[in-house]
């Protein structure tokens, strides 16, 4: 069975290059695309949507953000099988719900009401914090929310939280036939200092990416792998890369003895400040 790309939509500016991003993403991928508006944003979202007609009675509200939704996807890419569903469920819950049968969930950054302004919207620190799929949060300028800067970046960290991460990332690049670049950062002790500690830190950070990448580049052979390295905090090195890249990809560790949120440091800067849009892809 194929399973479908997610995107919800909520009416609202953020909404739409979310739901752009994903009917692309649908056809590369050439799987279905399932819109899911959660009906119970009627209950505490104030403001009109920004697609449409003008705001209907509230018990219209929803049939008319997902047939503006469904046509705005059929126009884009008539190819794509579009399904636009009203769930009656909150957002997040109705999400997490789709996740079990979902390729991948897509959401805007922020949404409409007066939490919009927010760096990124609870919906989609949530769903990046919880879903067992990958969860990507669209956000950035034009240039990178459009796919044309040519190159998807990776973060590389511990071998286990980044193993399907550097897996989706290479799927990722070779179905936008571009460069994947795997970055590492690297912290100097406060012990050590000069040439030779700058030295071995790299090569340590290089040797972690040779680990990291061996594997699953060889089952990628055609596309271009570029290793690099810097000094600094991860989610400042990955954030300032981000300003070049279609796409950010990281990954989060999922214990299944635990319950909730879960999602580590780097992923939660990255999602607040990246400059392009961010996919988590959860490891168990």
């Amino acid at each position: 069975m194929t399973h479908p790309l997610v995107v919800g939509v909520d009416g609202s500016d953020g909404s739409l290059p979310a739901l752009d991003w994903a009917v692309d993403e649908a056809a590369r991928r050439e799987v279905p695309l399932r819109v899911i508006y959660a009906s119970l944003w009627e209950r505490y979202e104030g403001s009109a949507p920004a697609f449409g007609p003008d705001r209907p009675e509230d018990a219209g509200l929803a049939d008319q953000v997902v047939a503006a939704a469904r046509h705005r996807a059929e126009l884009r890419a008539p190819d794509v099988a579009v399904d636009a569903v009203v769930v009656p469920d909150d957002a997040v819950s109705a999400l997490l719900e789709e996740a079990h049968q979902a390729a991948a969930l897509v959401t805007g950054a922020s949404g409409r009401g007066a939490l919009a302004g927010l760096l990124l919207g609870s919906v989609g620190l949530s769903l990046a914090g919880r879903a067992h799929c990958p969860v990507i949060v669209v956000r950035g300028g034009q240039r990178t929310v459009r796919g044309e800067c040519g190159r998807v970046l990776v973060g590389v960290g511990d071998a286990e939280e980044c193993a399907a991460a550097v897996r989706f990332a290479l799927y990722e690049a070779g179905l936008r036939h571009c460069e994947l670049e795997a970055a590492r950062a690297w912290r100097c002790s406060r012990h050590l200092s000069g040439d030779d500690s700058t030295h071995r830190n790299e090569e340590r950070a290089l040797a972690a990416l040779d680990e990291a990448l061996d594997g699953p580049a060889r089952e990628h052979p055609a596309i271009q792998v570029r290793r690099t390295t810097a000094e600094g905090p991860a989610h400042k090195v990955l954030v300032e890369a981000s300003a070049t890249a279609d796409l950010l990809v990281v990954g989060a560790v999922r214990h299944r003895s635990r319950v909730g949120f879960q999602l580590g440091r780097v992923s939660h800067a990255v999602l607040h400040h990246a400059a392009c849009p961010v996919a988590v892809v959860p490891h168990e």
